[in-house]
């Protein structure tokens, strides 16, 4: 018997009706190969072409046609008031992920980054639910933190405190 594969993710939107879902934190959504689980005890392997950020609402087409969506398991954030505009500006010096509402920012937890933005005035809440961050600035897809190994040889204008 052939194993269950996934090679294809549709896309949010994209799909009408799906036969089960599986549940991934923000991380686990970042994949090329993987076995997973669905909820109505499918197992199947994802074998993706190139690693892909999944999305909350997004689809894997399975082998035998049928669709399982993707949704973003709850975990530990906490959200963030205050000055979004100055708080945002340091949480992406960290190149930190972050979920960006009109009245809040949204973080996963970090004792570390909660101490900074404490510091300059946010309000925190903790709270668990699902994290989606902000995509790449060039489309669909996570922001990816760059190499700071000073050995390249060129000037960049951003401090790292």
């Amino acid at each position: 018997m052939q194993p269950i594969t996934a090679h294809e993710v549709l896309r949010s939107g994209l799909w009408l009706r799906a036969d089960s879902r599986v549940v991934l934190g923000y991380d686990a959504r970042l994949l090329r190969r993987r076995r997973l689980t669905a909820e109505d005890g499918t197992e199947f392997l994802v074998d993706l072409q190139e690693t892909t950020s999944l999305e909350q609402g997004d689809a894997f087409r399975l082998s035998d046609g049928r669709l399982i969506v993707v949704i973003a398991a709850p975990e530990p954030v906490v959200q963030v008031r205050g000055n979004l505009a100055r708080l945002a500006w340091h949480i992406g010096n960290r190149h930190t992920p972050c979920e960006i509402a009109d009245d809040h920012l949204v973080i996963r937890r970090d004792h570390v980054l909660e101490r900074m933005l404490t510091g300059l005035g946010a309000v925190l809440t903790p709270k668990e639910g699902p994290f989606r961050p902000e995509g790449g600035a060039y489309g669909h897809g996570r922001t990816m933190g760059h190499d700071h190994g000073h050995d390249h040889g060129q000037f960049h204008l951003h401090p790292h405190a």
